[in-house]
């Protein structure tokens, strides 16, 4: 049984890797441990957020599948910071986890070149003592491949803590990999240990929602994917609603500290540091008398609710007594208790960019077995994996994207030059190129990748291109056209209730003003004004940020020409200041030839190649 592509796993690395390798003709197997499970959100019930919005929309426009399933079983949508630019707004929606795992585990037995097996990956075939070419299962079956991508999530070596309690699990009372890790150390790779966490559920009906602030969705939404049609989407919404711990919660919480996992040295992984368990925030911010929880559908039915906010490994009895004293939750029915998972991680600074690991040939990793956390940062990996792989099968360049060009890009970037000793999430603030990389422009950025990978069909492409050239052609004209000073310019600003200029200024600067509408615009540019509202709206966004841009384009060109840098044979890095003593080790270990390839070693960041870039122009003077 001969594969050119096999993925272990299920989860949202999982399914984008084994779409992608089958879309674009490779003979896939996808192998996981519980059919049933393919696409279960195994945390919250939601896609998206800040930043993490932004990695779902890059997946989209490259042709991944998360967007199309999340606006298919969405049941709230919502623009988080709304009021503020686009570079940091971020699309969330709640989605109905029943629906979302029966989408995806439709889409997986319907999608050509695909098979699904279930069974347990017992260990990977090996040849050459470092070259893989297939796996074992627990059953003994054998499958080979040309390649392998691993996305077991929290599976491997799996520990479930609830209190003193410990079982082995991959999730809740599903079993874990036994076997797979250990082989992975034998194979060379640093393997680690991390932890994560999720609250308890409780019963809808149990829950007294009158005392709680109604939390809702946008009223005109806005879907995931640019392939979705806006004109029809029109989503049933249920809301959220807001609650908070009281002090009673915490001391609760804190006379118990003896006893939680967390603390006691019963739990030896690092946990996400932005997603902290409850009794975590009560820890380390003992001044704060409340903490906001959010209470979140997990279904259409809404007879689930997951409390946001409030993950926990306390005993159970504890989470009873301290779910019991928040208000609203006086009754509440608990359907299931929190836990922390304890599993195994490979450092993922074992990496390549194209995520294939570098001791061991043809295997690639994806998700949260590199240290990520969230759906989406493991989704996003697990199509750059699976698209490498096919592009390694046909002999051709990498997909590599960069920085500048997509969150995606600093992700991978991140994760395999500095690593991570803590699950890493993805936040605006990593991008250094954010106001190029805004979510509503995705598609211009990375569809053309998409369509010549086959992931995006020409219809859709035809659409980017049209687009592209819509905001191509206003930009243009907007940016070559005076706005003078003359009376009924002046009149209409006043009209408008804008500022008035002195002498003059570009049309792009006067419509780029934050206070500039789409109905202001359509009296500023009136032959455009025939645009639909999809298109005005992007047009306003790229004369608001065009300054901006500029500004960021010349920042990379400088980037791009810093990297090409050559540096002497002899040059030392020894005793520059503000390298520390490892990246020092490291670059004087590899004698990296220009600055681009310093980049590429593991370790070295941005700031440390500034710092080489100009102890050479410095030495580059004096000589």
């Amino acid at each position: 049984m001969s594969y050119d592509v096999i993925v272990v796993g299920g989860g949202h690395a999982g399914i984008e890797a084994c779409l992608a390798a089958a879309r674009m003709g490779k003979k896939t197997l996808l192998i996981t441990m519980l059919v049933e499970q393919i696409g279960a959100a195994s945390c919250n019930p939601a896609v998206g957020g800040l930043a993490k919005g932004h990695l779902v929309r890059e997946l989209d426009a490259i042709g991944g599948e998360m967007g199309l399933c999340t606006d298919a079983t969405g049941i709230q949508f919502r623009i988080l910071n709304a009021s503020k630019g686009a570079a940091v707004q971020g699309s969330r929606a709640q989605i109905d986890m029943d629906e979302y795992r029966t989408y995806m585990r439709k889409v997986c037995h319907s999608t050509p070149n695909l098979e699904v097996y279930q069974d347990e990956v017992a260990s990977l075939l090996v040849k050459n003592e470092n070259e893989v070419y297939g796996v074992k299962t627990k059953l003994g079956e054998e499958f080979e491949a040309k390649k392998v991508i691993i996305t077991t999530g929290t599976f491997m070596k799996g520990l479930v803590h609830i209190g003193e309690s410990q079982y082995e699990a991959g999730r809740a009372w599903e079993l874990p990999s036994s076997t797979l890790s250990t082989q992975l150390k034998e194979l060379g790779l640093r393997v680690g240990r991390l932890k994560t966490g999720t609250p308890a559920r409780l019963d809808g009906d149990s829950i007294d929602f009158s005392v709680m602030d109604m939390h809702g969705g946008d009223p005109m939404p806005s879907p995931f994917s640019f392939r979705t049609d806006k004109s029809k989407f029109s989503p049933t919404q249920y809301p959220c609603y807001i609650t908070y711990t009281s002090e009673k919660t915490h001391e609760i919480i804190r006379s118990n500290f003896y006893r939680a996992p967390l603390f006691t040295g019963q739990i030896e992984g690092l946990g996400p540091r932005y997603c902290p368990s409850i009794e975590d925030k009560v820890n380390r911010f003992a001044e704060r008398d409340r903490h906001q929880l959010f209470l979140e559908p997990q279904t259409a039915m809404c007879t689930e609710y997951y409390i946001n906010g409030l993950s926990t490994s306390l005993p159970i009895d504890v989470q009873k007594e301290m779910i019991h004293s928040i208000v609203g939750l006086e009754n509440a029915k608990i359907i299931r208790y929190g836990y922390a998972i304890e599993y195994d991680y490979v450092d993922p600074t074992e990496l390549k960019h194209t995520l294939e690991t570098k001791k061991v040939k043809n295997l690639y990793n994806a998700g949260q077995i590199n240290a990520t956390t969230g759906y989406e940062e493991a989704a996003s990996q697990g199509l750059m994996a699976s698209i490498n792989a096919c592009l390694a099968i046909d002999g051709k360049e990498p997909f590599i994207l960069r920085r500048d060009e997509a969150y995606i890009g600093v992700l991978i970037d991140d994760l395999v030059t500095k690593g991570t000793n803590e699950p890493y999430r993805m936040f605006t603030s990593r991008a250094e190129y954010r106001l190029l990389l805004r979510e509503e422009n995705a598609d211009l950025r990375l569809s053309q990748y998409g369509h010549e990978f086959g992931l995006i069909d020409d219809e859709t492409f035809e659409k980017v291109e049209h687009k592209r050239k819509v905001l191509a052609d206003a930009v243009e004209l907007m940016s070559n056209e005076w706005f003078t000073s003359k009376k009924e310019n002046l009149e209409l600003l006043e009209e408008l209730g804008e500022d008035r200029i002195k002498d003059r200024a570009l049309l792009i600067d006067v419509v780029g003003r934050n206070t500039v509408t789409k109905e202001k615009f359509d009296r500023l540019v009136p032959n455009l004004s025939e645009l639909d509202n999809y298109l005005k709206e992007q047009v306003l966004i790229e004369a608001k940020y065009y300054r901006y841009i500029q500004k960021q384009q010349k920042q990379i060109e400088k980037m791009k020409k810093m990297l090409k840098m050559k540096i002497p044979e002899n040059f030392s890095f020894k005793g520059i200041s503000g390298l520390s003593n490892e990246v020092i080790e490291k670059l004087e270990k590899f004698r990296p030839p220009t600055l681009f390839n310093a980049s590429e070693i593991s370790g070295i960041t941005p700031a440390a190649v500034d710092i080489i870039h100009l102890h050479l122009n410095a030495l580059g003077k004096k000589q």
